[in-house]
């Protein structure tokens, strides 16, 4: 699975098009001049606008935040594996229903793995 380093600055989006942020606990790896995100990482997420029907109504269901589940299986950043660009996640609700994989759209284009 190669692709580039995901930074805090890099861009991505729920499936339902809400956009993500990426919060990291590294200070000391940085690609872009901006922390890498590893798999420990969790992801924030805002302006999901999903909801679920429920009856004659519907109950709103948005994507809170999100982890990764497949890391870079070769670089490590801090001795945990690091997110790329092709890595999948899940993202949740906040009763923590899966909502589906977050998309990475942008990001650095310098440093890369597998």
């Amino acid at each position: 699975m190669p692709g580039f380093l995901v930074h805090i600055g890099a861009s991505a989006i729920c499936p339902h098009a809400g956009q993500v942020t990426f919060i990291t606990s590294n200070t000391r790896v940085l690609v872009s001049g901006q922390p890498v995100v590893t798999v420990t990482d969790v992801f924030t997420i805002a302006g999901c606008p999903f909801q679920i029907p429920i009856g004659t109504g519907t109950k709103p269901q948005p994507c809170v935040t999100g982890r990764w589940l497949t890391p870079s299986t070769r670089i490590l950043v801090n001795g945990q594996p690091a997110i790329l660009q092709a890595s999948a996640g899940l993202c949740q609700s906040a009763e923590q229903i899966p909502q589906g994989p977050p998309t990475v759209i942008t990001t650095q284009i310098r440093a890369g793995g597998l």
